[in-house]
């Protein structure tokens, strides 16, 4: 299927002109037009700060300029969507010092904060407000983002290296926690450790827990993907999209009738202006909102685009 010669991207185009933030217009670009990974990485690498760490509304639903670790999450599924790998480019360096700084890591516990402090001084959605003295075993959304980013420092970091290390000890925790029938369902936890998953293979490791995490992911899809298609463009319920990126994804098989019923929704759920619903709200006054949601329709344009053109046939 050339997705470039549907009415849906060219529709999706012109809103992405017209809207998107300069690192999604060169996302597409990448993607779609023939761009460039540098363009891309140029885009990106004005969201990240002095301490390597990555803030400045890169995570669209919290403006905090701040290196937070859930931002820097964000710009490590930015490398992942170009397929970037050079771990001595500055900004991958950059991510691993933020890493290796202490910054926002509770020692204690063994994990990044989900929410930092500074996050309460800048318009942001109610599910990134940081809450005073919350314990880990508190958090619904607990080890978002510490599995993807220990993911992150067993790919990029030098082996051997006190960081390794540190990423080792952390993501045997974080398996332990998500096999060890504490962890609730929740989709965004299980993206992180599904993005754990594929840095261990990426990196070429087969620790002897990565059956156990392999198991449990594809359980836990099983129970998170939302069936009911009804409920997909007008409720915040996880759809097959946000788990299944292409054919080789560990959790397409089985799904393929899921995967082809999407496609039917995107195609029909396409707004005038090229864009498509945003089906939440970030339950407080900031009057921000509304410029996040027009960012978010670029990533769901994308996104869509993305598998519309894999599954779209």
């Amino acid at each position: 299927m050339n997705i470039r010669e549907t009415k849906e991207f060219k529709l999706s185009e012109g809103f992405i002109m017209r809207n998107a933030r300069p690192l999604d217009l060169a996302m597409w670009r990448y993607l779609f037009r023939g761009g460039s990974r540098e363009d891309v990485l140029f885009a990106l690498a004005a969201f990240q700060n002095p301490d390597g760490g990555f803030g400045r509304g890169l995570e669209c639903d919290c403006l905090n300029p701040h290196s937070s670790p859930v931002q820097t999450l964000t710009a490590v599924g930015a490398l992942g969507e170009i397929g970037f790998s050079d771990g001595s480019h500055p900004i991958i360096q950059g991510i691993l010092r933020y890493l290796d700084s202490g910054a926002d890591f509770d020692e204690n516990a063994g994990e990044w904060l989900t929410t930092v402090p500074t996050n309460n001084d800048f318009p942001h959605a109610v599910w990134w407000s940081f809450v005073p003295g919350m314990k880990p075993e508190q958090n619904p959304l607990r080890y978002n983002p510490t599995a993807a980013l220990a993911g992150f420092i067993l790919r990029f970091a030098e082996r051997n290296s006190p960081l390794y290390q540190k990423g080792e000890k952390i993501a045997r925790s974080a398996v332990a926690y998500l096999t060890g029938g504490e962890c609730p369902n929740e989709p965004h936890v299980t993206g992180c450790f599904s993005m754990m998953y594929e840095q261990l293979l990426q990196a070429g490791e087969q620790p002897e827990y990565i059956d156990s995490l392999k198991m449990a992911l594809l359980s836990r899809a099983e129970k998170e993907i939302c069936r009911d298609p009804g409920r997909w463009q007008t409720e915040y319920v996880p759809k097959p999209s946000d788990y299944i990126k292409d054919r080789t994804s560990l959790f397409y098989k089985g799904s393929e009738e899921l995967c082809a019923k999407e496609c039917e929704l995107i195609r029909s759920g396409q707004l005038e202006d090229g864009s498509f619903p945003v089906t939440w709200d970030w339950c407080t006054d900031y009057r921000e909102f509304a410029l996040a949601a027009n960012w978010w329709k670029a990533r769901f344009i994308i996104n869509n685009m993305r598998f519309l053109a894999e599954f779209g046939e």
